[in-house]
């Protein structure tokens, strides 16, 4: 066989690394290796050892030259996109001063509001970052650190998002991009750099941050000799500055920021996210305004709670996860980690509804249907801020993009169709974050555009299924219990 030119793209997400070997010039998905993470913590902390990702990336990246067959001389360019919003702070060697605060710690819920007031309301945030503090911000989690460990956070010699940590691993240089940046709650999405008076407000020296790249594809550098023995890969291989996860995933698709999305993308993983790319910079309090990673716009809401909390509920039930009926009478929120959109960070399920007559493939069920209905009221939300009307027949009309774990799931898929009454197309490529992150490494390898290379690429054969009828009755019966217990619909802060 003759050599190709490969690039590994790297998804470092909160439960496992991933490392996918692709062939640069048709997209060819050629192996996938693959190692877990651990998670820690009880009373709304969730942590991670940041050494664990490093050991994690070696682990996969060994794992994904041996199932792919591929000679490690024939890799061209590597790139990572992490889990968002993740807090590392360094000591001056480079080692983590303590586990990183992962994007669904809630602790910072307080901190959350209080920079919020600080700056003098939502608005003042939207209008520089594009969202306001919540718990999942970085901004949130650094100040909470200032508070609750002033001694870590003043001998704190540098400051990283996940992605970013990781390719200072790679290449020894202190980079990140607009994308991942557009996260944290300090950069603006309105001047494209950080912002000295969020800075200032959050006692943050901008010289703890990395650089940030003109695009997650630029190359941030080389492969060094240590990172190479470290991985069995040759040095000097170029080394894209990466994104987050979820940029990633839009790359992956090949979006880029040509206006609205005709296919607003929905994805079920351990959180449930909505997004669209475009290049009308949105404002609203219920959106977080993220940058692409080529500095573009990528609107976007995220539930905290949607894979694992129906996992949960199976697992208390003792019911496999397509063990599952429509919920009946019953409604169950699963806000089993407090939530994010709506914004309730102390909040906990909810169960109602429950007759003689209910079965616990109903209960499973009707938490498909809590989930489900929680990121379709985002996405609703999102359609608004960038200017179209969700009940306009046409852009109600307009398929979902589904993807993440979920998506390979039948009572995912079934549930977001009956309760959206959308087509949805379901992507042939099931691995979107490492496919985007591949395409942004073949980009730091060529000078070429990832998007045009992601889309040029046509990886798989996508299937599109038809839209079925709404289940209004159900619909219905979510938002009277919401209205009920007075939760906001759609979670402005």
């Amino acid at each position: 066989m003759p050599p190709r030119t490969v690039v590994i793209g790297v998804d470092s997400s909160t439960q496992s690394t991933k490392a996918a070997f692709v062939d640069a010039g048709t997209g060819r998905l050629l192996g996938v290796g693959r190692a877990p993470h651990a998670v820690t913590g009880e009373a709304g902390a969730r942590e991670s050892d940041p050494e664990m990702w490093w050991q994690a990336l070696r682990d996969a990246v060994t794992a994904g030259l041996k199932e792919s067959g591929v000679a490690a001389s024939a890799v061209a360019g590597i790139a990572v996109a992490g889990q968002q919003h993740g807090l590392v702070v360094l000591d001056r060697s480079g080692r983590p001063l303590r586990p990183a605060m992962l994007w669904n710690d809630t602790r910072s819920a307080p901190q959350a509001t209080a920079l919020t007031e600080a700056l003098g309301g939502p608005d003042a945030w939207t209008t520089r970052t594009g969202s306001v503090p919540v718990a999942s911000l970085t901004a949130s989690k650094w100040q909470w650190l200032r508070e609750n460990e002033p001694e870590t956070a003043a001998t704190t010699a540098a400051v990283r998002l996940p992605h970013d940590f990781l390719t200072e691993r790679l290449t020894g240089v202190a980079v990140t991009d607009p994308g991942d940046a557009s996260g944290t709650g300090w950069y603006s999405t309105a001047t494209g750099a950080y912002d000295p008076e969020l800075l200032e407000l959050l006692g943050l020296d901008v010289a703890l941050l990395p650089e940030v790249a003109e695009s997650g594809a630029t190359r941030a550098g080389s492969l060094t000799s240590v990172a190479a023995e470290a991985l069995g890969l040759p040095a000097g291989i170029a080394v894209a500055a990466g994104t987050g996860d979820n940029m990633s995933a839009a790359v992956g698709l090949g979006l880029g920021g040509a206006g609205l999305l005709d296919h607003p993308v929905l994805s079920l993983g351990t959180s449930g996210t909505v997004f669209a790319a475009s290049r009308t910079r949105p404002a609203s309090r219920a959106l977080s305004g993220f940058a692409a990673a080529d500095g573009t716009y990528l609107p976007l809401a995220c539930t905290l709670n949607c894979t694992l909390a129906v996992d949960k509920v199976a697992a208390l039930l003792g019911l496999d996860r397509e063990d599952a009926a429509p919920g009946g009478e019953a409604v169950l929120l699963p806000y089993l980690d407090g939530e994010r959109t709506p914004d309730l960070p102390t909040a906990s399920g909810l169960l109602t509804g429950l007759r003689h007559d209910t079965t616990p493939q109903q209960l499973l069920g009707a938490a498909y249907e809590g989930v489900v209905f929680t990121v379709l009221r985002a996405l609703d939300e999102l359609l608004s801020a960038c200017g179209l009307d969700p009940a306009d027949p046409e852009v109600a009309a307009r398929p979902l993009r589904l993807i993440g774990g979920g998506a390979q799931g039948r009572t995912w898929v079934e549930t977001v169709r009956r309760l959206s009454s959308r087509p949805v197309i379901l992507p042939g490529n099931g691995e979107l974050v490492a496919l985007g992150a591949a395409a942004l490494a073949a980009g730091a390898a060529t000078g070429a555009d990832p998007v045009a290379i992601a889309a040029g690429w046509n990886t798989g054969d996508d299937t599109e299924l038809p839209a079925v009828q709404r289940d209004l009755a159900t619909l219905e019966r979510i938002e009277s219990v919401l209205e009920r217990a007075s939760v906001p619909l759609l979670g402005g802060v």
